[in-house]
Formats: structure tokens, C-alpha cells, sequence
């Protein structure tokens, strides 16, 4: 699932940043595990992404962990400040809306698609700080996973408008 224009629009998007990237094509995958195989030889870290709803206020939320880490939702919930078990999974019209993605393809990189910057972005402190040679997610698709610096990560993040939320999920 994911879309080959969207991936191509945001190759263009990186390169036009100054950004390099690596990418490595496999099977369609839609969990962490069934990745896994395909990616296991990358020096970096792997990441697994959540699209989140806060039930009150229906704001959306991307976050983004190592994909080895626990996300439990209560304790992010009280730390973002919604209130505990407010935070539930969002629909995958909504992410196909705001992010053009769905199912299995949620990813930092998408955030080039939210326009509106309605989508707020939570990033595992680990990601950026860790020392990782490079951060990888899914480009637009779950057919591929690509990799970019943590600084280059953080810069993309901040040309889309999207200054994330760093979060310790230690």
C-alpha cells in the first residue's frame, strides 16, 4: 500500500533540502515484525510510527519510536496534557486525509503532506539524541524503508512545520 507519485514527491522534497537518503525496497509489510528480516542489516534505528486521536479535543498525533520501545498510550496521554485514556488510535480515512497514507504506511515522512500542520508530531527523544547513524521509516510506502541522519530528520521536520514533541519512551 502507499503511493509510488507521493514516494517520488518526497525524494524530490528531500532533495531539494540538501538531504540525502538511503532506501531499501522489500516485500509490503504492516507490522514492525514483518519488517524486521528486511531491514535487520541497517546501521541505524528502526522506527515504528502511531497515529493517534485525542478523544476530547479530536486532535491527531504521529508518533514516532524506536521499534523496540513500549508506547503506552495512558502515560503519553498525561504527559501531552489530554488527560488519560483519551488517546485512541485514528481512523485510516484520517490518515489517508491528512498524511495520503494508510494502513501500515504511517511515517515522520508523510508529515511533508499535512499542509495545515494539524497533525502534532511526538518523536522518541532516542531518535534524535541517540547517536543513531541514521533513522529509518517508511517513504510513502510499506514496500520500502529509508533511512536519513537524525539531523537531516529534524531539519525535514522543520521545513514542514512540524517541531516535534520530544518524549523519552525509556
Amino acid at each position: 500500500m502507499g503511493s509510488a507519485e507521493l514516494r517520488t514527491e518526497l525524494e524530490h522534497f528531500l532533495k531539494t533540502l540538501d538531504i540525502e537518503f538511503v532506501s531499501v525496497q522489500h516485500p509490503e509489510v504492516f507490522t514492525v515484525e514483518e519488517m524486521m528480516p528486511h531491514v535487520e542489516h541497517l546501521s541505524g534505528a528502526i522506527t515504528k510510527n502511531l497515529f493517534l486521536k485525542d478523544k476530547k479535543k479530536k486532535s491527531l498525533w504521529l508518533v514516532s519510536v524506536r521499534h523496540d520501545r513500549q508506547v503506552n498510550l495512558n502515560d503519553l496521554a498525561k504527559k501531552l496534557g489530554v488527560g488519560s485514556g483519551n488517546l485512541r488510535f485514528a481512523d485510516e480515512a484520517a490518515m489517508l486525509e491528512k498524511l495520503k497514507v494508510g494502513q501500515g504506511c504511517a511515517t515522520a515522512l508523510a508529515l511533508f503532506c499535512d499542509k495545515d500542520k494539524s497533525v502534532k508530531f511526538i518523536l522518541d527523544s532516542d531518535l534524535a539524541n541517540g547517536g543513531h547513524e541514521r533513522v529509518y521509516f517508511h517513504p510513502m510506502t510499506n514496500a520500502a524503508t529509508m533511512g536519513l541522519k537524525p539531523d537531516d530528520l529534524m531539519k525535514f521536520l522543520r521545513e514542514t512545520g512540524h517541531e516535534p514533541v520530544l518524549h523519552n519512551f525509556d
